[in-house]
């Protein structure tokens, strides 16, 4: 009977733990891909005014801002490669 209670102790400890943790977790989580995203969206716009010298454009759309979000300036060099060597 006593096992029972500490385990069903510990078990409780636990998910109230859990409970009062997961807000932040989550809102930091939310509040760093928000970050990314924002600079991802911002790499590309700079690639496209500046790339537009060279007759480079690379579109804004869901797939290229997740890739440049995710990858950062390799994701950018590679969407610009891509855009270079494959589709033009």
């Amino acid at each position: 009977m006593m096992n029972m209670t500490l385990l069903i102790g510990i078990l409780l400890f636990i998910v109230i733990f859990l409970i009062v943790r997961m807000p932040k977790l989550l809102l930091r989580f939310v509040g760093t891909g928000t970050v990314r995203v924002a600079i991802g969206v911002l790499l590309l716009l700079f690639l496209n005014v500046f790339g537009n010298q060279f007759g480079l454009h690379v579109p804004i759309n869901i797939f290229t801002v997740l890739i440049s979000s995710v990858l950062g300036i390799f994701g950018i060099t590679s969407l610009v490669a891509i855009q270079l060597f494959i589709l033009s």
